[in-house]
């Protein structure tokens, strides 16, 4: 993953890094998650998100109820995009509730900032969740957990390891079986990486997976990204939370990863975020010159023969 570095304010406490860069996203969705759980008809509930936003010394500040956002849902950042990340979520977590099953009982989480699955959901208990991610934001997250006493509902293995480094062979050495089915994940990972990055990571799931097992991504279509530079949610992100989104995802050309799951025999379906807010009754909804109108959320199954 792109690792951006910004200088850090030396009364802050250290958080091994995830002040800043890719890692600081992880937070601001951490707070998303937050006000999610604690909206009267919540899509998602993670009880431990509001913690790690308090914890960290760059957010400190940050609200983790939409009561304490003036504007409430009219707020670019912290209304519609806080919900979108909300919607993710839920979408996610039906994804990895539904693919988890008799037979596939390893999640591999790619890029898993602070995600608390392993610790929330209702997961068998013979499931092993692999979380797959810098030690830095990895220790920073078990700290907070451990604080909190909490206990993970499966088992639960940290893989701690730079994704440009070589992370299938820690996958591999943290007992990841390839010859057992898998669930994976790859939220809010693959467009900061180089499009060559991109295809040697599906490629390397298709590698590690066997019939039954199943991804879940998300994606942006190819287009100018400087076409959004002036969009409500990137335009509050930056200038209030110093998060340049636009900076951080990567400008060359993406790769059609669905195209090239279906190519090796995977079935795959793509959606938009709008289609889960009319099933689910939920928003955001579309609007005028959206920057969300190029995500999409891809779903593939490996089929058993």
């Amino acid at each position: 993953m792109t690792d951006t570095t910004t200088a850090r304010d030396p009364r802050r406490p250290d958080t091994d890094g995830v002040d800043s860069g890719v890692g600081l996203t992880a937070l601001l969705v951490a707070a998303a998650r937050a006000i999610e759980t604690y909206r009267h008809d919540s899509l998602a509930r993670d009880g431990h998100a509001e913690h790690f936003v308090h914890a960290a010394g760059a957010c400190a500040d940050w609200p983790v109820r939409i009561e304490q956002v003036p504007d409430g849902d009219g707020d670019p950042l912290w209304g519609r995009f806080a919900r979108y990340f909300g919607l993710r979520t839920r979408v996610l977590d039906d994804f990895v509730a539904r693919s988890v099953g008799a037979d596939a009982r390893q999640v591999v989480l790619l890029g898993a900032g602070l995600d608390t699955r392993a610790f929330r959901l209702d997961l068998p208990s013979h499931c092993v969740v692999f979380e797959v991610d810098r030690a830095g934001v990895l220790d920073f997250k078990q700290r907070v957990l451990t604080e909190l006493a909490a206990a993970p509902k499966a088992k639960h293995v940290p893989v701690p390891v730079d994704l440009r480094a070589d992370w299938v062979t820690a996958l591999t050495s943290a007992d990841f079986d390839p010859a057992a089915p898998s669930v994976w994940l790859a939220e809010g990972l693959l467009f900061y990486l180089p499009g060559p990055v991109e295809t040697y990571r599906v490629d390397a799931v298709d590698r590690l997976t066997v019939p039954g097992s199943a991804l879940a991504f998300e994606a942006k279509l190819e287009k100018d990204l400087l076409a959004y530079r002036d969009s409500a949610i990137y335009t509050a992100t930056r200038q209030r939370i110093g998060i340049d989104l636009l900076d951080l995802f990567d400008k060359g050309p993406r790769p059609d990863s669905a195209g090239d799951l279906a190519a090796k025999g995977w079935s795959t379906a793509m959606h938009t975020p709008f289609d889960f807010t009319r099933r689910l009754g939920r928003s955001p909804l579309p609007e005028p010159d959206d920057a969300l109108e190029g995500n999409r959320w891809v779903f593939a199954y490996k089929p058993r023969a």
